[in-house]
């Protein structure tokens, strides 16, 4: 073999095992390369914990003060929340598309609040948790969700939802909100935002009208129709 051809065939295997090097170097097909950060999953859907539409009350005008008879739920109670809570009112007819029941916030002359609690469960809104609701607002009122830990504390969320036209389904996602606590008995907030908060076990959960209510006629309430949340249930203790 001359000269040449003998440099020849040492280059080709150099360049023959660089190429399998690097062929063995690369990730089998599909897999993450090596100190690659896992693909992050989005959490499962949360299942339906409870949907409540109110029911019509025989026997009462078509507005009449909310109470737990006017809850079509079996499963839930009502709570009622600030010097107002009892002026919250149950209006309107399921068979009326313009004007479907509702409960309404313009007799609260102060902020007022209403929430539901699962008799049996707790819910966990932590992973996947979520609100839809159908509601129509006035003037510059607002829906905004309201909740009570395990440990009692009253907590209002900076989501708000409203609009004057028309009533709107609207949905969003528990984790996503930031809250701040809440005296339940004026339904006033205290302190500020919270850096925090675990939603792993909420006793209850509604929604708060902050500012008050106008009287009959457009100005200042929330209708607020069908609510549905999505969470886990968390067995109650001692059920």
């Amino acid at each position: 073999m001359s000269r040449f051809s003998a440099l020849v065939f040492t280059l080709s295997l150099i360049v023959l095992g660089m190429t399998c090097t690097a062929f063995a170097q690369q990730p089998a097909q599909g897999a993450a390369p090596a100190g690659a950060t896992p693909e992050r999953r989005p959490p499962a859907p949360a299942p339906l914990f409870f949907r409540e539409e109110w029911k019509q009350v025989t026997g009462l005008p078509t507005e009449h003060p909310i109470t737990q008879v006017g809850v079509a739920n079996p499963n839930l109670d009502l709570k009622l929340y600030g010097v107002s809570g009892k002026d919250i009112q149950e209006n309107g007819l399921p068979t009326n598309p313009a004007n479907p029941l509702h409960v309404w916030t313009g007799l609260c002359e102060g902020p007022c609040a209403l929430t539901l609690r699962e008799k049996n469960n707790y819910v966990d809104l932590a992973d996947g948790g979520k609100i839809r609701w159908y509601i129509k607002v006035s003037g510059f009122h607002q829906v905004r969700p309201f909740i009570k830990l395990l440990d009692g504390t009253y907590l209002l969320g900076d989501h708000a939802d409203g609009t004057v036209s028309d009533y709107h389904p609207y949905e969003f996602s528990l984790p996503d909100v930031r809250w701040i606590k809440m005296d339940a008995n004026k339904v006033w907030t205290r302190g500020n935002l919270l850096e925090k908060v675990d939603l792993s076990k909420v006793d209850e959960i509604g929604f708060a009208d902050i500012i008050p209510g106008s009287g009959h006629g457009d100005g200042g309430y929330v209708d607020v129709g069908w609510i549905e949340v999505y969470g886990k249930p968390v067995k109650r203790e001692g059920k």
